[in-house]
């Protein structure tokens, strides 16, 4: 073997070494929601993105849930027919679902190579979160009231599309900045946000990029950066990651069994929007913590105030269904989404198909998580169909006589 031959195999082995795992990391995220590998990628975020926060700590008290026998219905009734439950529990591609009743839990199974020890990503579910902790804060006299206007907190954002919107408008997704955040169009402006975030680009230089589009206030339309934004408020007034006030609130005290972790941008700010990474076993302490109106163990630690409000439409175009004045079939609280037809249960919801419904009526909380790769052809269907499998899931619950 010459030794020109050999500097060169040399060359290109080091050349692997240092930058095969980057080169495999990029070839995971363009395939990020590949029907062979979407599964799997969801429980390994951290294998596929570079930015990953420090862990968010399993509690020092963690919480078992007691557990009773109860089995899924057979059907559920949706768009006129009665549809096999299990079917269409596959058909979404789900990877795990917990059902709790009066504090207990009746069912839990994954599937698609999930267990009770991964770590799924919510996606937007994360948002409900957020508005948990934000409502803590108001509580805490961190922040004087959900009128006033983002520059009051974030004086870098004066002469952006955001200076004069309310914090209440922020929550309730009706900031009237201009966003497309349609995943299936490859120029919407959420895919943007993602190129710009592999990029580099912080969250916060994004966010100042955005523009008003309409009157804040008069239409609800979704778009993701506000809470990005309700991040960046409550880091300036805590003084800390979004991770280490969840941890110090919510996640130490609602008995986590175990750790959580975020994805960040290249600064190192959380992905508040959708970048939490739990498991259901945790997802679904949190739907308990809002079933009880925000009391765990009798503390309590979100107030009660601010669960009805978070959970309750107070604007015509915050009603489900509310036609010309909301871009979305749901109603909409503080990051919290209300199916409507009754008004009584409501959801965190993130893409994919992923869930935290709670129905006070009948005292159950859904934990679900998903990997639909065909959500972006049948979004609305999917979350339509969802509701009408948990609706059908607390009926029966609301029939059976536990013992």
């Amino acid at each position: 073997m010459s030794k020109i031959f050999i500097v060169i195999f040399a060359a290109l082995a080091l050349g692997l070494v240092i930058y095969s795992p980057n080169i495999y990391k990029l070839y995971r995220l363009a395939n990020l929601y590949n029907e062979k590998s979407i599964a799997k990628n969801f429980i390994n975020i951290n294998n596929i993105f570079s930015n990953i926060s420090s862990s968010i700590p399993a509690s020092e008290k963690p919480h078992i849930f007691e557990t009773k026998d109860f089995d899924l219905p057979e059907k559920y009734s949706f768009e006129g027919e009665e549809l096999d439950l299990k079917e269409g529990l596959s058909h979404f591609h789900t990877d795990g679902l917990i059902i709790l009743h009066d504090g207990k839990m009746l069912f839990e199974d994954y599937w698609n190579g999930n267990t009770k020890d991964s770590k799924h990503i919510s996606f937007s579910v994360a948002k409900s979160y957020l508005s948990a902790l934000f409502g803590i804060a108001i509580d805490e006299g961190l922040i004087d009231s959900i009128d006033d206007n983002v520059t009051k907190y974030l004086e870098d954002f004066v002469g952006t599309g955001y200076e004069d919107v309310k914090i209440k408008n922020l929550l309730q997704m009706s900031s009237g900045i201009e966003f497309n955040e349609d995943y299936a169009d490859p120029n919407s402006d959420i895919n943007k946000f993602s190129r710009a975030s592999a990029k580099g680009q912080s969250f916060r230089d994004f966010a100042k990029s955005l523009k008003n589009g309409r009157e804040q206030g008069t239409y609800n339309h979704y778009v993701s950066l506000d809470t990005q934004v309700l991040a960046m408020i409550l880091e300036s007034v805590t003084d800390m990651p979004v991770r280490e006030y969840l941890y110090k609130r919510i996640w130490n005290t609602i008995g986590t069994e175990s750790d959580a972790y975020y994805i960040t941008d290249s600064t190192g700010a959380d992905m508040a929007l959708g970048g939490l990474n739990a498991t259901l076993r945790d997802y679904a302490k949190f739907g308990q913590l809002y079933l009880n109106r925000g009391s765990w163990l009798g503390e309590q630690i979100v107030p009660q105030s601010w669960i009805d409000d978070s959970t309750t439409p107070d604007a015509p175009h915050l009603m489900p269904n509310a036609g010309d004045l909301s871009s979305n079939e749901w109603g909409y609280g503080y990051q919290w989404w209300i199916p409507g037809d009754p008004l009584t249960d409501y959801t965190a919801h993130g893409i994919f198909n992923q869930f935290i419904y709670v129905d006070p009526i009948s005292n159950v909380v859904i934990a679900k998580t998903s990997s639909n790769h065909r959500f972006r052809s049948e979004r609305e269907y999917s979350k339509a169909a969802h509701i009408a499998m948990f609706r059908s899931i607390t009926k029966k619950i609301s029939n059976t006589n536990f013992q």
